[in-house]
């Protein structure tokens, strides 16, 4: 009897540590796979372009076109604007609060003081320090934004080429270790197939970056390549490149001109396997920020920040090459100003200063890509 109680204690203990050590391993499990589902990303405004300056003359400042907000919300995000023409602690409160910035492609120079370069620039050095502080932060480039990566991965040293791939649909060339890359490793067959086989990605630049410049700076060193392409001379480019160790992304293409541009006579593809291998990369960078879990102190606060305080332009309507646009004056700000800076500024509290003065043509290129 004695023996039967203390085998009955035994199988007891047993099976309450197998309980117990389940229950610490499944704690583990959840807490490597947490992830966070109410992701909000910041999409950087620029200046207004040429284009649409001569549509609106004299009337805007700065803009963000609503294909890149589309693009996030269809991942699953909410969308804050990031203004250009802000000291470095204005982004830097920010990104405490966003999961992810996105630099969009537009038409605009990497050289105009107090504009799209300057801001990416205080941008890509926050981002760098929160990942090496241990806060993961993705940063995501498409077009112009693809190349501004490379130029602040490059310490502002202007490296591009001149290239030709106008109105330009293209599949992608991938390099035979792509799948090793965070982009692509989990990307379905069928994703795979259409991106490699028909011409669903829409190009639109005249500028680039070849294999050439990334390895004259030694950038290789530090990016993956994944896929080249060539422009309507014949002049290979570099399509698709990740950062080797931080969440980092850029496409030299469009996938939000595929699900969220009508524009016609612009070669862009329409078709249901081109939606849904664009569609494919914004699913892509919102999970990447998912990763991430800053957040804003209160509802309210978000509420105040959201894109959804500021209305839409039908600029489709005066032949842009966007059928909207998010179109700022120069004294933008968000509904609210909460005291975040040291010493009283608000987080917003300072106006746009973006200038037209040009620190050196000589030195760099203009960019005319969309507009």
């Amino acid at each position: 009897m004695i023996n039967k109680i203390i085998i009955l204690i035994y199988l007891s203990t047993l099976i309450t540590g197998m309980i117990q050590c389940k229950l610490i391993i499944d704690k583990r499990i959840d807490s490597e796979t947490q992830l966070n589902n109410e992701v909000v990303v910041g999409v950087l405004s620029q200046e207004t372009s040429y284009s649409l300056e001569q549509k609106y003359p004299g009337q805007f400042e700065s803009y963000i076109a609503a294909s890149y907000v589309k693009y996030c919300e269809g991942g699953g995000a909410r969308v804050v604007p990031i203004w250009i023409g802000k000291p470095k602690q204005y982004y830097r409160n920010i990104m405490r609060m966003v999961n992810g910035v996105l630099f969009p492609g537009g038409a605009t120079w990497f050289n105009q003081s107090n504009g799209y370069a300057d801001a990416g620039r205080h941008i890509y050095d926050i981002a760098v320090e929160l990942n090496k502080n241990g806060s993961y932060f993705p940063l995501w480039g498409t077009c112009l934004g693809f190349e501004l990566l490379t130029y602040l991965a490059a310490d502002n040293v202007e490296h591009r080429e001149h290239c030709s791939s106008q109105n330009q649909g293209l599949h992608l060339d991938f390099k035979p270790d792509f799948q090793q890359s965070r982009m692509f490793k989990n990307a379905s067959k069928r994703i795979i197939e259409i991106l490699s086989t028909e011409p669903v990605t829409s190009n639109f630049h005249q500028y680039c970056v070849t294999e050439r410049n990334m390895s004259a700076l030694n950038l290789d060193r530090e990016w993956r390549i994944m896929s080249t392409n060539r422009d309507w001379n014949g002049l290979e480019f570099i399509s698709t490149i990740e950062h080797k160790t931080m969440p980092f992304y850029g496409i030299q293409f469009h996938p939000e001109k595929n699900i969220y541009e009508w524009v016609r006579n612009k070669n862009i593809s329409h078709t249901a396997n081109a939606i849904r291998s664009s569609q494919y990369f914004a699913d892509f960078f919102i999970n990447e920020c998912r990763k991430n879990f800053h957040r804003f102190p209160t509802q309210m606060e978000l509420d105040h920040y959201v894109i959804y305080n500021y209305p839409t332009t039908f600029t489709g309507l005066k032949k842009s090459s966007f059928e909207e646009c998010y179109m700022f004056d120069s004294d933008i700000n968000y509904r609210h100003d909460p005291d975040e800076f040291d010493g009283g500024n608000s987080v917003s509290g300072v106006k746009n200063v973006a200038s037209k003065k040009i620190k050196s043509k000589d030195q760099f290129k203009r960019i005319k890509y969309d507009e």
